[in-house]
Protein backbone atom coordinates (compact mmCIF):
# COMPACT_ATOMS: atom_id res chain seq x y z
CA UNK A 1 0.00 0.00 0.00
CA UNK A 2 1.49 3.37 -0.76
CA UNK A 3 1.54 6.42 0.56
CA UNK A 4 -0.93 8.38 -2.04
CA UNK A 5 -4.87 6.86 -2.42
CA UNK A 6 -5.06 5.90 -6.00
CA UNK A 7 -8.02 3.68 -5.77
CA UNK A 8 -10.88 5.80 -4.66
CA UNK A 9 -12.72 7.27 -7.85
CA UNK A 10 -13.89 10.97 -7.50
CA UNK A 11 -17.23 11.93 -8.52
CA UNK A 12 -16.87 14.03 -11.03
CA UNK A 13 -20.36 14.51 -12.31
CA UNK A 14 -21.99 17.63 -11.15
CA UNK A 15 -18.39 19.20 -11.36
CA UNK A 16 -18.65 20.54 -15.04
CA UNK A 17 -15.88 17.99 -15.57
CA UNK A 18 -15.24 18.02 -19.59
CA UNK A 19 -14.23 14.21 -18.96
CA UNK A 20 -18.10 13.46 -17.66
CA UNK A 21 -20.36 16.00 -18.92
CA UNK A 22 -22.40 13.29 -21.00
CA UNK A 23 -22.62 11.63 -18.16
CA UNK A 24 -25.04 14.03 -16.66
CA UNK A 25 -27.37 13.04 -19.75
CA UNK A 26 -26.89 9.06 -19.51
CA UNK A 27 -25.65 7.16 -16.07
CA UNK A 28 -24.33 4.30 -17.67
CA UNK A 29 -21.97 5.63 -19.61
CA UNK A 30 -18.26 5.41 -18.59
CA UNK A 31 -15.48 7.93 -19.53
CA UNK A 32 -12.62 6.59 -20.69
CA UNK A 33 -11.50 9.39 -23.39
CA UNK A 34 -10.40 13.35 -22.67
CA UNK A 35 -6.48 12.91 -21.47
CA UNK A 36 -7.24 13.68 -17.66
CA UNK A 37 -6.78 11.30 -14.72
CA UNK A 38 -9.91 10.37 -12.49
CA UNK A 39 -7.36 9.75 -9.95
CA UNK A 40 -7.70 12.16 -6.20
CA UNK A 41 -5.12 15.00 -6.88
CA UNK A 42 -1.83 15.29 -5.13
CA UNK A 43 -3.05 16.41 -1.20
CA UNK A 44 0.31 19.51 -1.61
CA UNK A 45 -1.23 21.13 -4.16
CA UNK A 46 -4.59 21.24 -2.53
CA UNK A 47 -3.13 22.65 0.46
CA UNK A 48 -1.86 24.97 -1.59
CA UNK A 49 -4.90 26.17 -3.33
CA UNK A 50 -6.98 26.12 -0.11
CA UNK A 51 -4.44 28.66 1.62
CA UNK A 52 -4.59 30.73 -1.37
CA UNK A 53 -8.36 30.55 -1.13
CA UNK A 54 -8.42 31.45 2.37
CA UNK A 55 -6.54 34.37 1.88
CA UNK A 56 -9.85 36.22 0.12
CA UNK A 57 -7.77 38.35 -2.46
CA UNK A 58 -7.79 37.56 -6.07
CA UNK A 59 -5.61 40.28 -7.57
CA UNK A 60 -3.24 40.18 -10.20
CA UNK A 61 -0.47 38.00 -9.65
CA UNK A 62 3.58 38.19 -10.14
CA UNK A 63 5.87 35.53 -10.64
CA UNK A 64 8.31 34.36 -7.85
CA UNK A 65 11.43 33.64 -8.51
CA UNK A 66 11.21 30.08 -6.76
CA UNK A 67 8.68 28.85 -9.70
CA UNK A 68 11.22 29.45 -11.87
CA UNK A 69 13.57 27.69 -9.76
CA UNK A 70 11.26 24.34 -9.31
CA UNK A 71 11.34 24.32 -12.96
CA UNK A 72 15.15 24.24 -13.36
CA UNK A 73 15.41 21.55 -10.01
CA UNK A 74 12.81 19.42 -12.00
CA UNK A 75 14.21 19.83 -15.49
CA UNK A 76 17.85 18.86 -14.10
CA UNK A 77 16.49 16.07 -11.82
CA UNK A 78 14.19 14.24 -13.87
CA UNK A 79 15.79 14.58 -17.35
CA UNK A 80 18.94 15.49 -16.64
CA UNK A 81 18.47 19.13 -18.48
CA UNK A 82 20.34 22.02 -17.38
CA UNK A 83 18.30 25.22 -17.98
CA UNK A 84 19.18 28.54 -17.24
CA UNK A 85 16.09 30.67 -15.57
CA UNK A 86 16.24 33.26 -18.93
CA UNK A 87 15.33 30.42 -21.07
CA UNK A 88 11.95 29.70 -19.54
CA UNK A 89 8.60 31.56 -20.92
CA UNK A 90 5.56 30.90 -19.27
CA UNK A 91 1.68 30.69 -21.29
CA UNK A 92 -1.30 29.31 -20.16
CA UNK A 93 -1.34 25.93 -21.82
CA UNK A 94 0.81 23.88 -24.71
CA UNK A 95 -1.34 24.28 -27.61
CA UNK A 96 -1.59 28.40 -27.20
CA UNK A 97 1.93 27.81 -27.14
CA UNK A 98 1.60 25.84 -30.77
CA UNK A 99 -0.07 28.66 -31.77
CA UNK A 100 2.19 31.28 -30.95
CA UNK A 101 5.08 29.36 -31.94
CA UNK A 102 3.60 28.76 -35.68
CA UNK A 103 2.50 32.64 -35.66
CA UNK A 104 6.20 33.50 -34.79
CA UNK A 105 8.37 31.63 -36.67
CA UNK A 106 5.84 31.29 -40.19
CA UNK A 107 4.06 33.22 -42.56
CA UNK A 108 0.34 32.01 -44.14
CA UNK A 109 0.84 29.10 -46.45
CA UNK A 110 4.15 28.36 -45.33
CA UNK A 111 4.15 24.45 -44.72
CA UNK A 112 4.06 23.16 -40.85
CA UNK A 113 4.85 19.25 -40.51
CA UNK A 114 3.27 17.10 -38.26
CA UNK A 115 3.78 13.14 -37.74
CA UNK A 116 0.33 11.56 -38.19
CA UNK A 117 -1.52 9.91 -35.76
CA UNK A 118 -1.27 12.89 -33.18
CA UNK A 119 -3.25 14.93 -30.89
CA UNK A 120 -6.02 16.32 -32.89
CA UNK A 121 -4.61 20.24 -31.72
CA UNK A 122 -1.68 19.76 -34.03
CA UNK A 123 -3.77 19.86 -37.48
CA UNK A 124 -6.27 21.77 -36.43
CA UNK A 125 -3.81 24.63 -35.03
CA UNK A 126 -2.44 24.96 -38.28
CA UNK A 127 -4.90 24.73 -40.35
CA UNK A 128 -6.89 27.89 -38.32
CA UNK A 129 -3.42 29.79 -39.03
CA UNK A 130 -3.51 29.09 -42.13
CA UNK A 131 -0.13 27.28 -42.50
CA UNK A 132 0.08 24.41 -45.48
CA UNK A 133 -0.58 21.23 -43.19
CA UNK A 134 2.25 18.36 -44.23
CA UNK A 135 1.20 15.22 -42.35
CA UNK A 136 4.47 12.40 -42.20
CA UNK A 137 2.75 8.82 -41.57
CA UNK A 138 4.34 7.14 -38.63
CA UNK A 139 4.65 3.17 -39.48
CA UNK A 140 3.34 0.63 -37.08
CA UNK A 141 6.22 -1.98 -36.61
CA UNK A 142 7.40 -3.98 -33.73
CA UNK A 143 5.09 -3.43 -31.99
CA UNK A 144 5.15 0.91 -32.07
CA UNK A 145 5.24 3.26 -33.63
CA UNK A 146 8.48 4.42 -35.92
CA UNK A 147 9.29 7.35 -38.17
CA UNK A 148 10.15 6.74 -41.65
CA UNK A 149 13.21 8.91 -42.08
CA UNK A 150 13.51 8.65 -45.47
CA UNK A 151 9.73 9.45 -46.09
CA UNK A 152 10.40 12.41 -43.58
CA UNK A 153 12.97 13.99 -45.36
CA UNK A 154 11.27 13.75 -48.85
CA UNK A 155 8.50 15.56 -47.23
CA UNK A 156 10.57 18.12 -45.52
CA UNK A 157 11.99 19.37 -49.03
CA UNK A 158 9.51 18.73 -51.59
CA UNK A 159 7.60 21.00 -49.35
CA UNK A 160 9.93 23.48 -48.42
CA UNK A 161 8.61 22.91 -44.50
CA UNK A 162 9.88 26.03 -42.08
CA UNK A 163 8.28 24.53 -39.56
CA UNK A 164 8.30 20.41 -37.61
CA UNK A 165 5.60 20.42 -35.11
CA UNK A 166 7.06 17.14 -32.71
CA UNK A 167 5.00 14.84 -30.29
CA UNK A 168 7.80 12.88 -27.62
CA UNK A 169 6.26 11.02 -25.77
CA UNK A 170 3.68 10.62 -28.52
CA UNK A 171 -0.22 10.81 -28.22
CA UNK A 172 -1.84 8.60 -28.63
CA UNK A 173 0.67 5.82 -29.61
CA UNK A 174 2.74 6.46 -26.19
CA UNK A 175 5.86 6.13 -27.93
CA UNK A 176 8.91 7.22 -26.00
CA UNK A 177 11.58 8.21 -28.97
CA UNK A 178 15.20 6.96 -28.25
CA UNK A 179 17.83 9.28 -28.15
CA UNK A 180 19.29 7.68 -31.94
CA UNK A 181 16.08 8.59 -33.27
CA UNK A 182 15.85 11.92 -31.71
CA UNK A 183 19.31 12.90 -33.21
CA UNK A 184 18.60 11.98 -36.56
CA UNK A 185 15.30 13.99 -36.19
CA UNK A 186 16.68 16.86 -34.93
CA UNK A 187 19.58 16.27 -37.34
CA UNK A 188 17.56 16.51 -40.28
CA UNK A 189 15.71 19.66 -38.86
CA UNK A 190 19.45 21.49 -39.28
CA UNK A 191 20.26 20.36 -42.62
CA UNK A 192 16.95 22.08 -44.00
CA UNK A 193 16.30 24.83 -41.69
CA UNK A 194 13.59 23.59 -39.55
CA UNK A 195 12.20 25.29 -36.69
CA UNK A 196 11.79 22.39 -34.03
CA UNK A 197 8.79 22.84 -31.91
CA UNK A 198 8.76 19.74 -29.46
CA UNK A 199 5.64 18.84 -27.63
CA UNK A 200 7.00 17.33 -24.35
CA UNK A 201 3.67 17.54 -21.70
CA UNK A 202 4.08 13.66 -21.24
CA UNK A 203 7.69 13.51 -20.79
CA UNK A 204 7.40 12.92 -17.13
CA UNK A 205 5.19 9.63 -17.94
CA UNK A 206 7.92 7.65 -19.43
CA UNK A 207 7.04 3.72 -17.90
CA UNK A 208 8.50 0.06 -18.58
CA UNK A 209 12.18 1.22 -17.94
CA UNK A 210 12.01 3.80 -21.11
CA UNK A 211 13.83 6.84 -20.93
CA UNK A 212 12.51 10.37 -22.23
CA UNK A 213 15.52 12.51 -23.69
CA UNK A 214 14.26 15.96 -24.03
CA UNK A 215 15.44 17.15 -27.70
CA UNK A 216 17.70 19.63 -26.48
CA UNK A 217 19.81 17.12 -24.50
CA UNK A 218 20.76 14.88 -27.45
CA UNK A 219 22.95 17.60 -29.20
CA UNK A 220 23.91 21.14 -27.72
CA UNK A 221 23.63 22.46 -31.37
CA UNK A 222 19.55 21.35 -31.13
CA UNK A 223 19.65 24.52 -29.17
CA UNK A 224 19.57 26.73 -31.75
CA UNK A 225 16.53 26.11 -33.51
CA UNK A 226 14.00 24.38 -30.75
CA UNK A 227 10.97 25.06 -28.75
CA UNK A 228 10.41 22.81 -26.43
CA UNK A 229 6.90 22.66 -24.45
CA UNK A 230 6.24 21.37 -21.29
CA UNK A 231 3.91 21.60 -18.11
CA UNK A 232 3.07 19.92 -14.87
CA UNK A 233 -0.81 19.83 -15.92
CA UNK A 234 -0.60 16.34 -17.68
CA UNK A 235 1.54 14.74 -15.28
CA UNK A 236 -0.40 16.42 -11.78
CA UNK A 237 -3.93 16.69 -13.38
CA UNK A 238 -4.26 20.10 -12.79
CA UNK A 239 -5.01 21.52 -16.58
CA UNK A 240 -7.84 23.39 -15.21
CA UNK A 241 -5.41 25.50 -13.65
CA UNK A 242 -3.51 26.74 -16.57
CA UNK A 243 0.19 26.95 -16.96
CA UNK A 244 2.83 25.58 -19.15
CA UNK A 245 6.23 26.60 -20.18
CA UNK A 246 8.36 27.19 -22.96
CA UNK A 247 12.09 26.25 -23.15
CA UNK A 248 14.10 28.51 -25.60
CA UNK A 249 17.36 28.83 -25.19
CA UNK A 250 17.87 30.70 -28.50
CA UNK A 251 18.09 34.18 -27.05
CA UNK A 252 16.55 35.49 -31.06
CA UNK A 253 14.04 32.74 -31.31
CA UNK A 254 12.57 33.44 -27.57
CA UNK A 255 12.17 37.11 -28.45
CA UNK A 256 9.81 36.65 -31.31
CA UNK A 257 7.80 34.04 -29.38
CA UNK A 258 7.46 36.42 -26.36
CA UNK A 259 6.85 39.44 -29.45
CA UNK A 260 3.80 37.24 -30.61
CA UNK A 261 2.75 35.51 -27.29
CA UNK A 262 2.64 39.70 -26.15
CA UNK A 263 0.87 40.43 -29.51
CA UNK A 264 -1.54 38.15 -28.36
CA UNK A 265 -1.89 38.89 -24.80
CA UNK A 266 -1.23 35.62 -24.18
CA UNK A 267 1.59 36.63 -21.35
CA UNK A 268 -0.81 36.26 -18.47
CA UNK A 269 -0.72 33.22 -16.31
CA UNK A 270 -3.53 32.26 -13.71
CA UNK A 271 -2.52 32.38 -10.06
CA UNK A 272 -4.42 29.07 -9.53
CA UNK A 273 -1.81 27.53 -12.25
CA UNK A 274 1.34 29.39 -10.81
CA UNK A 275 0.62 28.04 -7.31
CA UNK A 276 -0.12 24.50 -8.16
CA UNK A 277 2.31 24.52 -10.61
CA UNK A 278 5.24 25.21 -8.44
CA UNK A 279 3.66 22.63 -5.31
CA UNK A 280 3.67 19.95 -7.73
CA UNK A 281 7.04 20.44 -9.73
CA UNK A 282 8.70 21.15 -5.55
CA UNK A 283 7.08 18.36 -3.66
CA UNK A 284 5.19 15.77 -5.79
CA UNK A 285 7.91 13.43 -7.13
CA UNK A 286 6.99 10.68 -4.78
CA UNK A 287 3.28 10.70 -5.92
CA UNK A 288 4.23 11.17 -9.34
CA UNK A 289 6.54 7.29 -8.53
CA UNK A 290 3.49 6.04 -7.75
CA UNK A 291 1.40 7.08 -10.07
CA UNK A 292 3.32 5.70 -12.45
CA UNK A 293 3.49 2.06 -10.88
CA UNK A 294 -0.31 2.14 -10.94
CA UNK A 295 -0.49 3.01 -14.62
CA UNK A 296 1.88 0.09 -15.86
CA UNK A 297 -0.40 -1.99 -13.83
CA UNK A 298 -3.60 -0.81 -15.95
CA UNK A 299 -1.82 -0.92 -18.90
CA UNK A 300 -0.61 -4.79 -18.19
CA UNK A 301 -4.59 -5.75 -17.36
CA UNK A 302 -5.77 -3.99 -20.41
CA UNK A 303 -3.10 -6.13 -22.81
CA UNK A 304 -3.48 -9.19 -21.29
CA UNK A 305 -7.21 -9.33 -21.27
CA UNK A 306 -7.87 -8.34 -24.54
CA UNK A 307 -5.11 -10.94 -25.58
CA UNK A 308 -7.22 -13.08 -23.76
CA UNK A 309 -11.01 -12.54 -24.46
CA UNK A 310 -10.32 -10.06 -27.39
CA UNK A 311 -7.54 -11.06 -29.31
CA UNK A 312 -9.10 -9.42 -33.09
CA UNK A 313 -8.63 -5.92 -31.11
CA UNK A 314 -5.07 -5.56 -31.46
CA UNK A 315 -3.45 -2.93 -28.43
CA UNK A 316 -0.21 -1.11 -28.79
CA UNK A 317 1.71 -0.99 -25.67
CA UNK A 318 2.15 2.45 -24.47
CA UNK A 319 6.45 3.17 -23.46
CA UNK A 320 4.58 6.10 -21.72
CA UNK A 321 1.87 8.41 -21.30
CA UNK A 322 -1.88 6.74 -20.12
CA UNK A 323 -2.86 6.62 -23.12
CA UNK A 324 -3.50 3.37 -25.61
CA UNK A 325 -4.25 2.54 -29.04
CA UNK A 326 -6.48 0.33 -29.55
CA UNK A 327 -6.87 -1.35 -33.73
CA UNK A 328 -10.18 -2.92 -33.94
CA UNK A 329 -9.56 -3.71 -37.32
CA UNK A 330 -9.78 -7.07 -36.60
CA UNK A 331 -13.57 -7.05 -35.89
CA UNK A 332 -14.25 -6.84 -39.54
CA UNK A 333 -16.37 -3.87 -38.84
CA UNK A 334 -16.33 -0.14 -40.28
CA UNK A 335 -15.39 2.52 -38.36
CA UNK A 336 -18.65 4.10 -37.63
CA UNK A 337 -19.85 0.86 -36.51
CA UNK A 338 -17.48 -0.26 -34.32
CA UNK A 339 -17.80 3.78 -33.10
CA UNK A 340 -21.57 2.98 -31.94
CA UNK A 341 -20.19 -0.36 -30.56
CA UNK A 342 -18.29 1.57 -27.98
CA UNK A 343 -21.19 3.91 -27.52
CA UNK A 344 -24.42 2.45 -27.59
CA UNK A 345 -23.19 -1.40 -26.66
CA UNK A 346 -20.26 -1.14 -24.17
CA UNK A 347 -21.70 2.36 -23.24
CA UNK A 348 -17.47 3.59 -23.02
CA UNK A 349 -16.71 6.92 -24.40
CA UNK A 350 -13.41 6.57 -26.03
CA UNK A 351 -11.57 8.69 -28.38
CA UNK A 352 -12.65 8.55 -32.07
CA UNK A 353 -9.23 7.79 -33.73
CA UNK A 354 -10.20 9.19 -37.16
CA UNK A 355 -9.43 12.72 -34.67
CA UNK A 356 -5.69 11.98 -34.96
CA UNK A 357 -5.73 11.86 -38.99
CA UNK A 358 -6.39 9.55 -41.70
CA UNK A 359 -4.15 6.46 -40.06
CA UNK A 360 -7.01 6.30 -37.03
CA UNK A 361 -9.39 4.61 -39.04
CA UNK A 362 -10.56 1.61 -37.67
CA UNK A 363 -8.41 2.85 -33.88
CA UNK A 364 -9.84 4.42 -30.92
CA UNK A 365 -7.78 5.64 -27.77
CA UNK A 366 -8.32 4.45 -24.09
CA UNK A 367 -7.52 6.40 -21.36
CA UNK A 368 -6.42 4.20 -18.64
CA UNK A 369 -5.50 6.85 -15.74
CA UNK A 370 -8.31 6.00 -13.28
CA UNK A 371 -8.85 3.41 -10.23
CA UNK A 372 -8.07 0.08 -11.41
CA UNK A 373 -11.88 -1.17 -11.52
CA UNK A 374 -12.86 1.19 -13.48
CA UNK A 375 -9.87 0.20 -15.87
CA UNK A 376 -11.58 -3.52 -15.50
CA UNK A 377 -15.24 -2.50 -15.86
CA UNK A 378 -14.20 -0.53 -19.20
CA UNK A 379 -12.35 -3.37 -20.93
CA UNK A 380 -15.13 -5.92 -19.68
CA UNK A 381 -17.47 -3.87 -21.23
CA UNK A 382 -15.99 -3.74 -24.70
CA UNK A 383 -15.21 -7.17 -24.82
CA UNK A 384 -18.85 -8.18 -24.17
CA UNK A 385 -20.08 -5.88 -26.60
CA UNK A 386 -18.08 -7.21 -29.32
CA UNK A 387 -17.66 -10.85 -28.77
Amino acid sequence: MGQFDFTTLPDRIATNSMKWKEVQEDQDLLPLWVADMDFLGFPAIHQTLEAFSAYQVYGYPSVSPSLFQAIQDWEKREHGYAIEKDSIVLIEGVVPAISVAIQAFTQENDAVLINTPVYPPFARTVRLNNRQLVTNSLIKANGHFEIDFDQLEKDIVENDVKLYLFCSPHNPGGRVWTKEELLKLGQLCQKYDVILVSDEIHQDMALFGHKHHTINTVSDSFKERSLILSSATKTFNIAGTKNSFVLIENPKLRKRFKDRQLANNQHEISTLGLLATEAALTEGQAWLEELKAVLEDNINFVVSYFEEHLPQVEVMKPEGTYLIWLDFSGTGLDHLEIGRKLREQAKVILNDGLTFGKEGKYHYRLNVAAPVHVIQEGCERIVKAFQ
